[in-house]
């Protein structure tokens, strides 16, 4: 299990350091396309952020629902698959000058970004997949472990007890029930004509006093 899971958190180490300096790349390209038409100054160097900050929400919105095994909203699709569109546009654009050559190695750092965001799910819907399992394996009991049946009141502890001394052949009296676990009179007499009656295959009311103590 601890071998699970450093291998998981270590590929998402990976996968984030990836995206990390593909996300920096893809800013970088994104600011000179932007600041070379019409948009100079802080503007050129905050328009990438709506771009790829668009990518980033959009992919946390489908994380949260694949964490959560529900159904993401198109919306959340929609907005992804056009920040991609745009982060790819503008990181193209910026090696277009260098020819084909140059627009494909440009645009390397969104595809980059896009296949890690993929990744990503790809771990936690396996995390969210093996989550019950192992749940399940860390409520199984250890070995020599002996489960037993606590009773939930001392009143059901009561009426076990008076269960067992009848199968014993010495059941206890409503007294004695009474003494030892601490019960008013009438709700041990109870206990003990329920449990006689169930023995004797009779109802409760047919117990009479003398056979109740």
């Amino acid at each position: 299990m601890n071998g699970d899971k450093l291998t998981r958190w270590t590929a998402v180490a990976a996968v984030l350091a990836v995206a990390a300096v593909a996300a920096w790349i893809s800013y970088r390209h994104a600011v000179e396309v932007v600041s070379a038409h019409g948009e100079p100054g802080t503007v050129g160097h905050w328009y990438p952020v709506v771009i790829d900050g668009l990518i980033i929400a959009a992919s946390m919105v489908l994380l949260d629902a694949a964490r959560h095994r529900e159904d993401a909203p198109r919306l959340a699709w929609w907005l992804l698959a056009a920040g991609i569109g745009a982060t790819l546009a503008v990181n193209v654009l910026a090696g277009t000058a260098s020819g084909w050559l140059g627009a494909v190695i440009a645009s390397w750092p969104a595809l980059a970004f896009v296949g890690c965001y993929e990744l990503l799910m790809m771990l936690v819907r396996a995390a969210a997949r093996r989550a019950p399992a192992e749940d399940g394996e860390a409520q199984e009991p250890q070995a020599g472990m002996v489960l037993s049946a606590v009773p939930a009141s001392v009143e059901a502890a009561a009426e076990a007890s008076m269960r067992a001394t009848l199968a014993a052949g010495n059941p206890w009296s409503a007294n004695a029930l009474a003494t030892k676990f601490a019960l008013p009179r009438k709700t041990a007499t109870d206990i003990r004509a329920r449990v006689l009656a169930a023995a004797n295959g009779h109802a409760p009311e047919d117990i009479t006093p003398t056979e109740a103590e």
